[in-house]
């Protein structure tokens, strides 16, 4: 249940319970008004009457001397001495009886039909029921306009906080949230804010850190390089060549890994023909893979991006899976299968991260954990939505490119 329903429904059920209670206080302290009154005005009516018959004999202002159809209570009371009243009967049937003993030992009573106060009391229920309906009406459309208006101040606060998720850095909670009370909500807005903006601190500082010691590796490297490529031929120097060379790589992906992180990077659309695209580039890189069509389609998008995430998909198929790996292009969406041992655990749990191997990875090689971050981090640019699972049938690997579910970063 939404907290709008929620708070509707606690006011509804308060509002419904104040009415109840009120109401049967108001009927319970009427009616024994009315009983109050009746008692009052029959015993005056008999006192009245049996000072007459005192002085007459004879019975006067309606009451009756020994009637047969005195209540036995009433009656046993008047025998003891005691003037007494009594209410009696339902409905049209209602009646107040009042009775008193005589000087020669009878019984005067008088009697009136209770009926009309009765209907008094019930027009009092009907509008006791009435002002309860509106009670609980008023209360229920109360609880819905300030469920209704916290319900969209925090739905606002949850978009916002949203989109700062998102990498939008410009965005404020607080704002979005709107008012001028300083409400729970808005303390709540603040906070939020301000840990969005210590987060984005640190890692701004993290990413400046990361990005200084690549490009302060890169001047070494260079040398480095140099100094490999004046060695002569032999295993030593085959060694050498070959370690610079994964260093410079390792180098460059981590740079374009905070690259990525700045969420500063914009797409380049063109229209592509994505299954001969595709087709075209496992052909160049990995011309073991097979590619099978289903549906050709043209996409909007970065090319040299595109390009850059099906390199990384399929080096990591070819590294960490096992033959055969397929392609698949089916539309907007491109699925990527190996018969491996499929993705870990871990990895489908929390995402792609950074130099995070695969299980399947040899000592000492296997790549440095980047390529499926970057390719996340390329994928986010396009607006693509990049999804890892391990297939149902045989537990490979299968990597799901949709570039069509959203529109990428301005």
């Amino acid at each position: 249940m939404s907290l709008r329903r929620r708070i509707t429904a606690t006011i509804a059920v308060v509002s419904a319970l104040v009415a109840v209670v009120f109401s049967l206080t108001v009927h319970y302290a009427y009616a024994f008004q009315q009983a109050e009154e009746a008692r009052a005005l029959q015993t005056e009516r008999v006192e009245l009457a049996l000072r007459a018959y005192e002085r007459t004999g004879a019975p006067a202002l309606g009451s009756r001397v020994a009637s047969p159809e005195v209540p036995l209570p009433l009656r046993e009371a008047a025998e003891e001495g005691n003037t007494a009243t009594l209410i009696s009967g339902s409905g049209d049937d209602a009646a107040v009886w009042a009775a008193a003993p005589t000087s020669d030992d009878r019984i005067l009573s008088v009697h009136s039909s209770y009926a009309p106060r009765l209907d008094d009391l019930a027009a009092l229920d009907q509008v006791l029921l009435a002002g309860a309906a509106a009670v609980v009406a008023l209360g229920a459309g109360a609880g819905v306009a300030m469920g209704a208006g916290l319900s969209a101040r925090l739905s606002r606060a949850a978009a916002a906080a949203g989109h700062v998720a998102a990498g939008d850095h410009d965005t404020r909670v607080s704002e979005a949230v709107g008012g001028s009370a300083r409400d729970e909500a808005s303390e709540l807005a603040r906070a939020v804010d301000g840990m969005a903006d210590a987060l984005q601190a640190r890692l701004a500082a993290e990413q400046r850190v990361t990005a200084d010691i690549a490009h302060e590796l890169r001047t070494p490297l260079t040398g480095l390089s140099t100094a490999a490529d004046l060695l002569g031929e032999g295993r030593p120097a085959e060694l050498v060549r070959d370690r610079v060379a994964a260093l410079r790589a390792l180098v460059e992906d981590v740079l374009e890994v905070a690259r990525l992180d700045t969420a500063t990077q914009r797409a380049d659309l063109t229209d592509v023909a994505l299954a001969e695209f595709v087709r075209h580039r496992a052909a160049r890189f990995a011309p073991d893979v097979t590619v099978r069509c289903v549906t050709e389609q043209v996409v909007s998008t970065d090319s040299r991006r595109l390009e850059r995430i099906l390199v990384n998909l399929l080096v990591n198929a070819l590294r960490h899976g096992a033959p055969p790996v397929s392609v698949e292009v089916d539309g907007p969406r491109v699925r990527i299968h190996d018969l491996g041992p499929g993705f870990p655990d871990a990895l489908l749990r929390e995402g792609p991260g950074r130099f995070r191997k695969g299980t399947s990875a040899p000592e000492g090689g296997g790549g440095h954990g980047l390529g499926l971050t970057i390719a996340r981090g390329q994928a986010d640019v396009l607006g693509a939505r990049l999804t890892l699972a391990n297939h149902p049938d045989d537990g490979g690997a299968l990597v799901t490119l949709d570039l069509a579910p959203a529109e990428p970063r301005p």
